[in-house]
């Protein structure tokens, strides 16, 4: 990710009616009518959305369409045409769409459960888009402002589990650990697994928690270069079983620490600014991309390029691998997620278009049936990897996405929602052939 704090505030800036999107919906509606201070009431406490009340005709966000000067499917057409995607290469979007593969679009693999307010997602980056985790069906951990969430959507509970705002010190000690602390960290991404949490921040900081420990374990700077920021985390299993996490940073490094003793094992440099990492199932390849046209396919013992990934006309930001262990997939702000065999990487598997925005984020299932595509706002995709791609269903909403997770057994799937007005947390459940009623057991 090019990195300019002035150039980043200057994006925010421009991008300011695209990502407070529902601002622009409350224009329309004090365009048709006197606005009081009752109708503003009615517009800004808006309250949660069930799945049965959803049948009956709510709109899954709380918008009061009925009141408003404008239908939402105008108010769609309007966004398709007006939302601005950030490129680092001018027009790449528009030069991929001969490329890309036709889908039938839907299916309904998971539906609808429930819209919680009470959940207030934020973005610190425009670009970095992992800051929502599930780690079950009902527990999601997520960034809201300066603190690290948990939502339970069993008990309807949401709990602070780190906040950021002040002086953090770990309480264990380990080497290469501050024993100082860290102070006001602005978090740019995060990872939970497995009862551990690490967060990353703007200048390379790295926290280190285990959820079932008070306090934090260990806080590192990866490094002191300006241009630091940590792009992406992966926490994953290693080949000797014990959990280890990469980083993706600014400073062209990925670095791989084990999560026992949180010693610095491995430490790559690349030519260019990697946003993000992602392990394969097996251990032995790692896909870095960055902000560079091509990625590359590295052997994760010795950082050692083992082939370039050529096709994306843009910087990518999302890579994931398919658990059988041969293919993966990479998100690009050429609106593009490409599929690829890596066996032979000559050309894609599949390309599959984005409606409007980057594609800022790609998990593959646990189970391998479904890929998750999320752009950077209000489209969320499903496919069918059994279908091979061509079938998707196509979840619509309005606002910026600061993450999307599914859970490890694939039942739930979790969408934090950024808006000035409309921020929230959408919950949505696997579909099965049998029936339930709406029980979140």
């Amino acid at each position: 990710m090019s990195y300019n704090e002035v150039g980043q505030m200057d994006y925010m800036e421009d991008e300011r009616d695209a990502v407070d999107s529902m601002d622009e919906i409350n224009e329309e509606y004090y365009a048709a009518e006197d606005a009081n201070l009752d109708d503003y009431d009615m517009l800004t406490k808006v309250t949660d959305t069930s799945a049965a009340q959803a049948r009956k005709g709510k709109d899954v966000q709380g918008i009061p369409w009925d009141r408003l000067n404008i239908t939402r499917e105008s108010y769609r057409l309007t966004r398709l045409d007006q939302y601005m995607n950030y490129e680092n290469i001018p027009l790449s979007g528009e030069a991929v769409d001969k490329e890309c593969q036709q889908t039938e679009k839907g299916s309904n693999y998971f539906e609808f459960f429930h819209n919680t307010r009470l959940v207030k997602p934020t973005i610190l980056h425009f670009q970095l888009r992992n800051l929502v985790w599930a780690t079950s069906k009902h527990d999601v951990y997520l960034i809201s402002n300066y603190s690290v969430m948990h939502w339970s959507s069993l008990l309807q509970n949401l709990t602070e589990v780190l906040n950021f705002s002040g002086h953090i010190v770990p309480t264990e000690k380990h080497p290469g650990s501050l024993s100082e602390g860290l102070t006001q960290t602005q978090i740019s991404t995060l990872a939970v697994k497995d009862r551990f949490l690490v967060a990353g921040g703007f200048h390379g900081e790295l926290v280190c928690k285990c959820l079932d420990k008070p306090g934090v374990s260990f806080c590192a700077r990866t490094t002191f270069q300006e241009n630091a920021i940590t792009n992406a985390i992966e926490i994953f299993n290693s080949s000797s079983g014990g959990l280890h996490f990469t980083t993706s940073n600014n400073d062209c490094g990925v670095r791989e620490y084990d999560m026992e003793r949180f010693q610095l094992l491995n430490h790559f440099r690349f030519p260019w600014p990697v946003n993000h990492t992602s392990v394969s199932p097996d251990r032995k390849l790692l896909t870095v991309v960055g902000d560079a046209l091509d990625g590359l396919l590295v052997d994760a013992r010795n950082g050692k390029t083992v082939a370039s990934v050529m096709g994306h006309r843009d910087y990518s930001f999302a890579s994931a691998w398919h658990p059988e262990g041969r293919i993966f997939a990479t998100g690009n702000q050429d609106k593009t997620c490409r599929v690829w065999d890596s066996r032979n990487l000559s050309l894609p598997l599949a390309v599959l278009k984005g409606n409007m925005g980057a594609i800022r984020s790609v998990h593959f299932s646990s189970d391998g049936q479904f890929l998750v595509m999320a752009e950077a706002a209000d489209f969320v995709h499903i496919y069918s990897t059994e279908a091979d791609f061509k079938k998707r269903q196509e979840i619509d909403f309005f606002g910026e996405i600061s993450g999307a997770s599914l859970s490890p057994d694939d039942e739930s799937l979790y969408i934090g929602l950024w808006d000035r007005t409309y921020a929230s947390l959408l919950h949505y459940n696997r579909r099965h052939t049998y029936g339930y009623l709406d029980s979140l057991m």
